[in-house]
């Protein structure tokens, strides 16, 4: 201990670090909105393990289990909590070819033998998952949770369309498995959830069309996506799966039997064979240079991977030599953490120097005040990069970024570039902290802070930046779907002061509109149609394009299931919102608070003035025989789809829910039900199967 350390001063650097590292595990695993990088949180856990590593004594008297003691938990509320038949645990990381050769030196001296033999994998930066095959068919998927249990998400990762639910009884091929071989009773397969970047850049175009903030990255929207608690809003995001590690096996797996594999590279074939998406490059080497030499080759290739890859996972190919080796914290109080068979060696975030130009604020259709970097040109990972998000004030203050100043952008997986350091050395000398405006920059008007949150917001219900994106909200594809009003179009209005909000819309004319473009008869003639043709969208699409807070597509298919119009619900009561099978107080509330308020009553009169009379949900029918009632499919049907279903039952008035409640009516299950007809029973929700779905449908 150096002189100036006290036991009082080393426990509350301990303290203050696993601190800091629980709020970054809150945000990365159960929120799935990381404020730093994998780099920085790496960094972070080997300092307070060094530290803790040092002193022993001052660990023990603060009792608590240290976050480098534990896996993180991604676990949340609404969904049935499942235990793994075998603990999912985390690797641990290293960024330095010498401590992976101290990691082979370790696995020398317990196993007795130079003789190694490794496989080298991509490391995928998705959203860890088990999946469970019995019999070959797939019954359920859970998130890795705390290591010891998770969340059922199995609803939600049957919308992935590359996975199977039947695992291939022969091996294809190529393969040098038995022809005979078929899958074990019961296998939990562990993999990744992820997005390919197409996908990623897809839907962030419609979050820009909706004047939403886009996503930060693949990883972010992945784990998002695979927690929502709708299934028909995840089938609409194309998220993937790669599979490549065993959990439990019954009966356990045992080479010289069919089916067998006693190690990693077999039970590559293996996944291989049952027809499960895999790695898309795998190595089996011996030696630790060997090992080095596959990790470089890796580097030269992952760019062109289908996922995202920020390094390779290094494994014992043996089961048996694994089993020997054990993990970190077996046999203690602790559970298992990590295997000490493995390790993931990360490869360095993609980084480059630049010169921050100026930093200006974007203006969202909430009034959310974002801060964004321009910066001096720079190429990161393959692209020219000009502006990095800064987040919000709070992180400007905390990094204290400046402009002048030399900062390093970061593209580590990430799609949107973000400041994630300032280069201190290179600090101009005249060099002033940046103040973050107390004023909305579109408007002037005094900016307020969003309670309990970072953001600081812009209050003015006339800002004119405000104004814009919700016309562009209003119109996107999203909601309303103008065809033929786009940014451009919408900034051409205002500024001819031909529209001052959304009503305005539906009063232009093809002769206003002639003037705004040369030989432009049939374009305003199409855009005033292409108004016309919306006055009766669907109401759903309506009130989405409001931009209720809290109020997403899904939430608005179901106050338009319930209210039928926006007359009623205008004057829907707090009681009667919160009703709402999914709707919880806080949505109650945003609804009702926004209908309250005089400028969007005033706006909702205007839209009926003008014309628009939103449809009602057509399969909707009052008479019908689930007529206020609640279902929710789960399993594979003998002879319908699961849309097919849907739509009978809303053709008879009912509502499809993804998750079953005590607000559930009926659960209809089919075959490979899991969860939810297991909670169906506990809550004595009444399951119904095809044939009995088909008997009170043809009563209707």
């Amino acid at each position: 201990m150096s002189a100036d350390a006290t036991p009082s001063t080393l426990a509350s650097q301990i303290t203050r670090l696993r601190a800091e590292i629980a709020a970054h595990d809150e945000r990365y695993y159960r929120q799935a909105q990381p404020e730093i990088s994998d780099f920085d949180y790496d960094q972070l856990k080997r300092a307070l393990a060094d530290l803790e590593a040092a002193h022993p004594a001052e660990v023990a008297a603060l009792g608590a289990v240290s976050p480098v003691r534990r896996v993180g938990d991604d676990r949340s509320e609404g969904f049935t909590r499942v235990k793994h038949r075998f603990g999912m645990t985390t690797l641990d990381n290293t960024y330095d070819a010498g401590e992976l050769r101290d990691f082979h030196a370790r696995l020398v001296k317990a196993l007795g033998t130079e003789d190694l033999a490794y496989t080298v994998e991509p490391k995928i930066d998705g959203v860890a998952v088990s999946l469970t095959y019995e019999n070959g068919h797939f019954t359920r998927a859970v998130t890795r949770g705390d290591g010891e249990e998770g969340d059922d998400i199995t609803a939600n990762v049957r919308t992935i369309r590359a996975l199977p639910a039947l695992l291939a009884s022969a091996p294809s091929g190529d393969d040098l498995l038995a022809a005979e071989a078929a899958p074990p009773q019961l296998i939990e397969i562990r993999g990744e959830i992820f997005m390919r970047d197409e996908e990623f850049r897809r839907i962030n175009a419609l979050q820009e069309e909706a004047g939403e903030p886009a996503y930060a990255n693949p990883r972010n929207l992945a784990a998002g996506t695979i927690k929502l608690l709708d299934p028909a809003i995840v089938a609409t995001r194309k998220l993937e799966i790669v599979l490549y590690g065993l959990g439990a096996c019954e009966p356990a797996p045992d080479a010289e039997s069919a089916g067998g594999f006693d190690s990693q590279s077999s039970f590559q074939a293996r996944l291989r064979a049952w027809g499960l998406p895999v790695v898309e490059k795998f190595w089996a080497v011996r030696g630790v240079e060997a090992v080095l030499a596959s990790i470089a080759e890796l580097d030269a290739l992952r760019r062109g991977f289908a996922y995202p890859t920020d390094g390779a996972v290094v494994k014992l190919d043996a089961f048996a030599q694994q089993r020997v080796v054990g993990y970190r914290g077996e046999g203690q109080a602790a559970r298992k953490l990590s295997p000490r068979w493995a390790c993931a060696y990360k490869f360095a975030p993609d980084r480059a120097e630049t010169r921050i130009l100026s930093i200006t604020l974007q203006v969202g259709r909430t009034g959310a005040v974002t801060p964004v970097a321009e910066l001096e040109p720079v190429l990161l990972a393959g692209t020219t990069v000009k502006r990095a998000t800064l987040h919000n004030a709070d992180e400007i203050a905390r990094k204290d970024v400046r402009v002048g100043d030399t900062v390093l952008v970061e593209k580590a997986g990430e799609i949107i570039p973000a400041v994630v350091e300032v280069v201190l050395a290179k600090r101009p000398a005249d060099s002033a902290a940046y103040v973050f405006p107390s004023d909305c920059p579109a408007c002037g008007t005094p900016l307020a802070r969003e309670e309990g949150g970072v953001k600081w917001m812009c209050v003015n219900p006339d800002c004119p930046e405000k104004i814009r994106r919700r016309i562009e909200h209003f119109a996107s594809k999203a909601c309303v779907d103008i065809d033929g009003l786009g940014e451009e179009i919408v900034d051409l209005l205002l500024s001819k002061k031909l529209i001052r909000g959304v009503p305005d819309l539906f009063h232009l004319t093809q002769g206003q509109l002639l003037p705004l473009k040369k030989s432009g008869e049939v374009w305003a003639g199409n855009l005033v149609k292409a108004i016309a043709a919306r006055r009766t969208a669907d109401l759903w699409r309506v009130i989405h394009g409001l931009g209720i807070p809290q109020v997403g597509a899904a939430a608005a298919k179901d106050l338009a299931r319930r209210f039928r119009s926006l007359e009623a619900l205008a004057e829907a009561s707090l009681n009667e919102i919160i009703q709402i099978d999914g709707f919880g107080e806080k949505t109650a509330e945003s609804v009702r608070t926004w209908f309250n308020q005089p400028a969007h009553r005033v706006l909702v009169a205007e839209l009926l003035a003008a014309g628009v009379t939103p449809a009602p949900p057509a399969l909707a029918h009052a008479g019908g025989v689930f007529a206020g009632k609640t279902l929710v499919l789960t399993g594979t049907l003998p002879s319908l789809s699961r849309e097919e279903a849907q739509a009978m039952i809303e053709a008879a008035g009912g509502k499809v829910s993804g998750s079953v409640s005590k607000k559930t009516h009926y659960v209809v299950a089919g075959a490979e039900a899991g969860s939810k007809l297991e909670k169906a029973r506990s809550l004595g929700v009444t399951v119904l199967n095809e044939g009995d779905l088909r008997a009170l449908l043809a009563g209707a």
